[in-house]
């Protein structure tokens, strides 16, 4: 099924704040070393930057007008209630880069650092003809995308 066209940014509910958008991510880790390890391969790269607080990673895009608060911050982080953290059935996040070589340099991190391959880098037509995309699992199974629109298969 091809990708549904949305609204420009204009058309958005707002609020007093601006535009109603995502803020942050929490990703639940069991071993925040091992995850930290992975997260940072994939992520430091697209241009977020790592803090550490006890028992959690945060990453933060450099630019993110309200620090930890997002928009596009990711924490990973032990479960709040206590319990061992596991994989969110359907559930993925999707970090777009510029370029194919620069997909496949991310997939080729992350695997590297202790994620798994979910789906090598490559071209899925029941996107469109210009979706390339690479999916990873992280070390607690958490599945990633990793895209890039920029180039058609076609062309």
């Amino acid at each position: 099924m091809p990708f549904r066209q949305f609204a420009p940014a204009t058309a958005l509910g707002r609020t007093g704040q601006g535009i109603v958008m995502l803020s942050y991510v929490t990703i639940g880790a069991n071993d925040i070393a091992r995850s930290e390890r992975f997260y940072t391969a994939v992520l430091v790269p697209l241009g977020y930057e790592k803090a550490e607080q006890k028992d959690a990673v945060i990453y933060a895009l450099r630019d993110s007008p309200d620090g930890f608060n997002g928009p596009g911050v990711i924490y990973v982080v032990k479960p709040f209630d206590g319990r061992e953290a596991t994989v969110g059935n359907g559930s993925m996040l999707a970090f777009r880069v510029d370029t194919h070589a620069e997909l496949h340099r991310l997939h080729r991190a992350g695997v590297e650092a202790g994620g798994s391959d979910e789906g090598a880098p490559g071209y899925r037509a029941i996107y469109s003809d210009n979706f390339y995309v690479g999916y990873l699992r992280d070390p607690v199974g958490n599945k990633l995308a990793i895209f890039c629109t920029a180039i058609s298969r076609a062309g």
